[in-house]
């Protein structure tokens, strides 16, 4: 119920009394109170069917009448992991804009488990996020694959290589992800498959405090390298390439199934597409 009030943009008490107005209104119950969490009753089903079914025409007939006038409107919202960062989306906000001046493209920065649940609730009509998955509810565009290097502040022994081999971060202070993400989960896999044994002196869940990390002389790191490249050019980073091939994080747009985009939402995708190796 919280949930739903906070989506609504109302307190959590006018969407309780908005439903007692329903069940008053049709003679029926639509919720079981007695158990935790809450739970719809049969005729509570029936109800919430029915909504699915007016949302999904309302849906429809929005993105018939875009047909019909033609220009492309509207807005879209798109949940962004961090990473992605805002230079890369201010660009894709200036040429959306550019592109379809009627529409509007709005974006949110949050962790990726948090894009999942918006998308699933229809807050965002898009997710972009790392090792994208597909689900029950949710849908997976591929967008690009990302090569992960080295990271290494300028002082540090590796820095004034191009290359490194993975034999050469044995034993290395390493400065890591937290162990639920997936990231994490990658990078301790290729440890395995090449017998690495990193130190790992600290570990965040984020890359923009990875870097920080990096760039005070904690220790080493291995980062997507697109992420780097503002720190590179101040010359506070130095990013080497490894080798060992197919080392990369892949980045997809996720999208509720059962929504159908409308064409700011397409257009948004349409432009991302184009523009994924811009930048590295």
């Amino acid at each position: 119920m919280s949930k739903g009030a906070a989506h609504c943009g109302v307190s959590q008490s006018a969407a309780s009394q908005h439903v007692q107005e329903v069940e008053r209104r049709l003679g029926v119950t639509l919720f079981d109170r007695g158990k935790r969490p809450l739970e719809l009753t049969a005729a509570g089903k029936l109800y919430a069917d029915f909504c699915r079914d007016v949302l999904g025409r309302e849906e429809a007939f929005s993105l018939a009448l875009e047909g019909v006038k033609g220009d492309v409107e509207g807005t879209v919202r798109v949940a962004s992991i961090y990473s992605i960062g805002l230079s890369e989306m201010s660009g894709l906000q200036e040429e959306f804009a550019a592109r379809y001046p009627a529409a509007h493209l709005h974006v949110e920065y949050m962790r990726p488990d948090k894009i999942y649940e918006a998308v699933r609730s229809g807050a965002a009509d898009l997710g972009l996020v790392s090792y994208p998955e597909a689900g029950r509810e949710i849908a997976l565009i591929e967008w690009r694959k990302e090569e992960m290097q080295v990271a290494a502040a300028p002082a540090h022994p590796l820095a004034a290589r191009s290359d490194v081999c993975p034999a050469d971060l044995n034993g290395q202070d390493f400065i890591g992800f937290d162990e639920d993400l997936s990231i994490r989960k990658e990078l301790d896999r290729f440890f395995r498959a090449h017998g690495i044994a990193v130190h790992l002196v600290m570990h965040f869940d984020n890359i923009q405090m990875i870097k920080e990390a990096v760039m005070l002389g904690s220790g080493i790191s291995i980062l997507p390298a697109r992420t780097m490249q503002a720190e590179i050019a101040q010359g506070r980073l130095r990013a080497m390439r490894l080798d060992a091939p197919g080392l990369a994080r892949p980045v997809g747009i996720v999208h509720r199934k059962r929504k159908k985009l409308n064409r700011a939402a397409q257009g948004f995708v349409e432009l991302a597409r184009e523009k994924r190796g811009a930048g590295g």
